[in-house]
């Protein structure tokens, strides 16, 4: 029982403070751009004839200078219409390249490998890279350039999901609730980690370690170059501002999901140790508090219950709030309940001893 009202103490500790954090330690993006270099933005693409035009047409809309944004899509062996989707898209701009990949580069696989043929070929000094199914915002490379200083090797911006239906909105909630602890922890001016489909890297940082096809692999191939670029020296900058939110298409089904959630759970094996402990105090709240039910009575455990739910939907909330998105009441109680069962199913899925499947490829 002891164990248990001590990690209770450090659980509500730790969620205040980083309240007070989210409501008082806010990072503000004032950056200016004192000059526009050319950028390059990379695309691997597998299968992807439902997404990718729509993901194309909000790279061709943005408000930076269109002689200036190089196009790489690097397309995975589709088996489907990806390939002449995005032919018919940029037959008329130059400045777009589509690219098949057949061939192997080091240690790279997959997505990674695609990535590391690209940059290849990308002729700037600035690595934009985002998915196949990613809606990026107008100001996009403005606001991520904006922030990428001398010593900055990398910049990550936010990405949700789309959708009006109930799991999709569940998983808006999800993204944003995680990305906004990691924010936390980044304005405290700590790296936390980083998302491939909201990245932008220094051509110089990105060089310094090899490239995807020198860094060991992984299934968490942005993680995996973040995590080398910092040990190099460099430092980050992770921006929560509704300039560089992304779209993403949810999962459909709940098997989609957990192989989604499996392979980023893979990847915080790169996380530091400060990240890790926030991340295991976070999901051992159920393990503890189950438990704890046979030394306290329900009126005791509805209290620490409703206390961890109001705490929850405020720091949600406002992370919500700083995007220009709201839920109704109701959706954040259901938003507890939809952690709890995913967590659970996702702690049993992560040790079945199953490999992780992504865009008909098993890791």
């Amino acid at each position: 029982m002891i164990v248990s009202v001590i990690y209770f103490i450090l659980y509500f500790s730790l969620f205040i403070l980083l309240i007070l954090l989210l409501l008082f330690n806010r990072k503000p993006y004032h950056h200016k751009l004192s000059e526009k270099p050319p950028v390059s933005i990379l695309i691997a693409a597998r299968n992807e004839e439902n997404n990718i035009l729509a993901c194309l047409k909000a790279i061709e809309a943005l408000d930076y200078p269109a002689g200036l944004v190089e196009v790489l899509i690097g397309d995975d062996a589709s088996t489907d219409a990806t390939k002449a989707v995005v032919d018919a898209f940029i037959k008329d701009k130059p400045l777009y390249k589509c690219i098949t990949i057949t061939g192997k580069m080091g240690q790279a696989k997959g997505k990674g490998n695609v990535l590391a043929h690209l940059a290849k070929l990308a002729s700037s000094d600035y690595f934009f890279f985002t998915d196949a199914d990613i809606q990026v915002p107008r100001q996009w490379v403005h606001v991520m350039l904006s922030e990428m200083q001398e010593d900055v090797g990398v910049v990550t911006g936010i990405t949700t999901t789309k959708g009006a239906g109930l799991f999709a909105r569940l998983q808006n909630m999800d993204w944003l609730y995680a990305l906004g602890l990691m924010q936390m922890v980044a304005d405290l001016k700590l790296p936390v980690s980083t998302m491939g489909n909201n990245m932008l890297l220094r051509r110089q940082a990105y060089e310094a370690v090899g490239g995807f096809e020198v860094i060991p692999f992984s299934v968490t191939e942005d993680v995996a170059i973040f995590k080398a670029i910092i040990e190099k020296g460099w430092q980050s900058r992770n921006i929560y501002d509704r300039r560089v939110l992304a779209l993403s298409e949810p999962a459909e089904t709940i098997l989609q999901l957990l192989h989604q959630r499996k392979r980023w759970m893979r990847g915080s094996m790169h996380l530091p140790l400060y990240m890790v402990v926030v991340l295991v105090l976070h999901s051992a709240y159920y393990p503890v508090l189950l438990p704890f039910f046979t030394y306290t009575s329900v009126g005791v455990m509805a209290g620490i219950f409703a206390f961890k739910v109001v705490l929850q939907s405020i720091f949600v909330a406002v992370c919500l709030q700083r995007v220009r998105q709201q839920q109704p009441w109701w959706l954040y109680l259901l938003f507890e309940l939809y952690l709890v069962i995913s967590s659970v199913v996702l702690i049993i899925f992560f040790f079945l001893p199953t490999s992780i499947r992504w865009k008909g490829r098993k890791y």
